[in-house]
């Protein structure tokens, strides 16, 4: 390419960039400063974790409101994500209209957990290939063993799967139910997934969104596929939101033993059964961000946030363990399962 040619190249570049790069500088001290008070006041509003976290959130508007008027989008999406820092909690997110989703926070156990476990490992454990329907892994090991992990909980269609599912794993002698996952998902998936180990009505954990949520007992099922027999549940750090939730309902059964280390601690939920408890709110600047909107507890009375879902055997795992293609927690299960 010649130098004139290269030249007139790099104008028409600069030509079509330069727009942008202005647009991305831009400052517009109104907007941010409208936008701000919109997050501040929702969180404000809505969050219900503030007394319980001790957060002086009077302070937190102080220390980051001088910090907008200045800055420009990308600053003021930085201070954002600061400043929803602060709340410490999983759930929270900010994104653009059209974008990926930024979680300005991973708890301790996330972080520690993140590779200790493999979908590759747990194949091996395995004679026949697994199989994958709806985000779900199941299969059959050669101990007779069923085994079912759960990708998420956010897939409607996985109501209709399973009966299917369970009618495959109902003649196992025992049921590994994996939730060592970093997603969480929808409450009604959850509460038909734990429907097929109610022999007997069962209290609901206690729900909040905005207010307490009245909720009638798990009742019997009537699925001719009910699984009776001895289960494991598997949790660690990764296991999240609607995964905690499922690990605390299944440890009140009598023929549940939960196996690994303790969940991540996010409590916190939201819902669209009015436009308040919704997660998601835009901002003036059309940034949206999601803060929960309510919390389940666990049968203790206690928080789920933070607090987690502890096991009723601990068996850690780490990186290392992965790396040397063994899954303790797995083996651990079915050991347990094989007496």
């Amino acid at each position: 390419m010649s130098s004139i040619l290269y030249l007139k190249t790099m104008k028409k570049l600069l030509f079509f960039l330069l727009p942008i790069l202005i647009i991305g500088c831009e400052t517009n001290p109104k907007e941010n400063i409208e936008s701000f008070d919109s997050a501040w006041n929702r969180i404000n509003d809505v969050y219900p974790f503030l007394e319980f976290k001790k957060i002086n959130w009077d302070s937190i508007y102080t220390i980051y409101r001088p910090k907008v008027e200045s800055a420009n989008r990308k600053e003021f999406k930085l201070i954002i994500n600061d400043m929803l820092s602060e709340l410490e909690d999983v759930h929270v997110y900010h994104r653009k209209k059209v974008g990926i989703q930024r979680y300005p926070y991973k708890s301790p156990r996330q972080i520690k957990d993140k590779n200790a476990i493999s979908k590759s490992v747990i194949r091996k454990y395995f004679n026949e290939r697994l199989k994958f329907s709806k985000g779900v892994l199941y299969g059959i090991s050669p101990e007779n063993i069923g085994y079912i992990r759960f990708k998420s909980f956010h897939n409607k269609g996985l109501i209709v799967k399973l009966p299917e599912i369970f009618k495959y794993l109902s003649n196992t002698k025992g049921l590994i139910v994996d939730l060592r996952s970093p997603k969480g998902g929808d409450y009604n998936v959850l509460m038909a997934f734990v429907n097929y180990f109610m022999t007997t009505p069962l209290e609901k954990p206690e729900l909040y969104i905005l207010e307490k949520i009245e909720q009638s007992p798990f009742q019997a099922s009537e699925s001719e596929y009910i699984y009776t027999k001895p289960a494991v549940v598997l949790i660690n750090g990764l296991t999240i939101s609607a995964g905690e939730s499922t690990a605390e309902i299944l440890k009140q059964l009598p023929n549940v033993t939960v196996v690994g280390d303790t969940t991540c601690g996010g409590g916190g939920c939201s819902s669209n059964h009015t436009v308040q408890a919704i997660g998601e709110y835009e901002l003036p600047n059309s940034l949206l961000i999601s803060v929960p909107t309510g919390y389940f507890k666990r049968y203790d009375g206690s928080h789920l946030e933070w607090n987690g879902v502890s096991p009723d055997v601990r068996v850690k795992q780490t990186e290392t363990d992965i790396n040397n293609s063994k899954d303790k927690q797995l083996e651990f299960a079915f050991s347990h399962l094989n007496k």
